[in-house]
């Protein structure tokens, strides 16, 4: 199941794994040493472009009476949805630039282009998920009170509709993000504060309320005043617009956190957690996926999931030269450095949520050497001799594993012959 101690999993002892967290704390030292007015400038120009992007998008919305200018403006409105999601208001509440004592850029005071509130966000992301990183019982983003991504969640029949609630919560994935602070979950079992529940109700109300006005009415009737345009016609754009930016947002932070590799851990990981060993698990518990200049400016630098968990409050610029040290540092401690293809990653994650649907006696790997479910007890069957680093050690199971699939099929084809 998942694992239950940390620096047994990865191999190391409390002298490597405090070696490791100095030699992170240096690379952490090094960018806040170097941050400086290239840094700010590119946030700026970012939040200058994103800004120009959104009024062009709705400028050819005003003559979408043409289907070329509605796709157009739609495909412009959601890329700049997704800029303003992913790379400005996702960076900029973890606080990456607040360095710069710019009270416009700034997490405490910056409110995105969602339906959530910044303010909610904040705890159940900034607080609750980086600091419980994929911890069951304590991070809500392991399956999101939805979904079944770990066999430790033991299965249930509302489990066989896995694949269609995570097509709905991709679809309206605003809403699901939104919601995740009001947790409904408690509230219908009637194990929430009351008083508590009301309020983050209301303040959930005021900004959704906006949201909807703003995209659903405003925009619509703004637009529709224009000859070659109508309210409906905007309203549509508004809407795919947004589901551009839930699908993409849902598919980029997914194969950060659920594709093989990315792991989970249990309550008793907490107990006494070093920095070197919450350094460890942040690493062990993200995935990244490969990139390049557009792929990364698009997923926010959330490619590099696993620096921005290291990481979160670093500006998110500076995150791809980040990577280039901290996977020299897997190499030297012999840990994995999870990262793959987008397509691959992304395939990995429905291919875990299509699995999981099903009843455990359904699944051929165990519950402690599963791709999506790994613990310290797969290593049980290991010589001493083959228990090296975590990398190692993983390669010797999956050789031993593929040794014994061979013989039971070659004993298979002697008793045919």
């Amino acid at each position: 199941m998942a694992i239950t101690d940390v620096p047994e999993f990865a191999h190391l002892t409390d002298a490597d794994i405090e070696s490791l967290a100095v030699e992170l704390d240096a690379i952490r030292q090094d960018i806040e040493d170097s941050r400086g007015e290239r840094d700010a400038r590119y946030i700026r120009r970012t939040i200058a472009a994103q800004r120009a992007l959104e009024v062009a998008g709705r400028l050819m919305l005003a003559a979408s009476s043409r289907r070329s200018a509605w796709w157009a403006g739609t495909v412009t409105l959601g890329v700049a949805k997704i800029i303003e999601n992913m790379e400005i208001g996702h960076n900029v509440m973890h606080g990456q630039w607040d360095w710069m004592n710019d009270p416009e850029i700034h997490s405490s005071t910056w409110e995105w282009d969602m339906s959530g509130s910044s303010k909610h966000w904040r705890f159940t992301h900034n607080f609750m998920h980086h600091k419980y990183t994929n911890i069951l019982g304590m991070d809500d983003d392991v399956g999101y009170g939805l979904l079944r991504v770990t066999r430790d969640t033991k299965w249930k029949p509302f489990n066989l509709g896995n694949l269609l609630y995570n097509t709905i919560l991709a679809l309206g994935f605003e809403w699901g993000v939104g919601l995740q602070h009001v947790e409904l979950g408690k509230i219908f079992k009637g194990r929430d504060n009351r008083d508590e529940s009301k309020t983050r109700a209301r303040e959930f109300a005021a900004k959704a309320g906006a949201q909807v006005v703003k995209d659903y009415v405003a925009y619509p009737a703004l637009t529709s005043l224009s000859p070659a345009a109508t309210f409906r016609s905007t309203l549509t754009a508004n809407a795919v617009a947004n589901v551009i930016r839930n699908v993409w947002s849902n598919a980029v932070i997914f194969c950060g956190h659920f594709p093989d590799g990315a792991e989970k851990f249990t309550k008793t990981d907490m107990a006494g957690e070093s920095k070197g060993q919450w350094y460890l698990r942040q690493m062990l518990g993200s995935a990244n996926f490969e990139n390049g200049p557009v792929l990364r400016f698009m997923s926010g630098n959330l490619c590099h999931q696993i620096e921005h968990h290291l990481y979160p409050d670093l500006p998110s610029n500076r995150l791809h030269e980040i990577s280039v040290r901290v996977r020299q540092v897997c190499d030297k401690y012999d840990l994995p450095y999870t990262t793959g293809s987008f397509l691959v990653q992304y395939g990995k994650t429905w291919r875990t949520i299509a699995k999981l649907s099903l009843p455990d006696k359904y699944l051929r790997d165990t519950a402690d050497d599963a791709p999506e479910t790994r613990s310290e007890r797969m290593f049980a069957e290991l010589e001493p001799a083959q228990r090296r680093g975590l990398k190692s050690s993983i390669a010797a199971v999956r050789a031993r594993r593929l040794e014994k699939r061979a013989n039971r099929e070659q004993a298979r084809i002697q008793r045919a012959a």
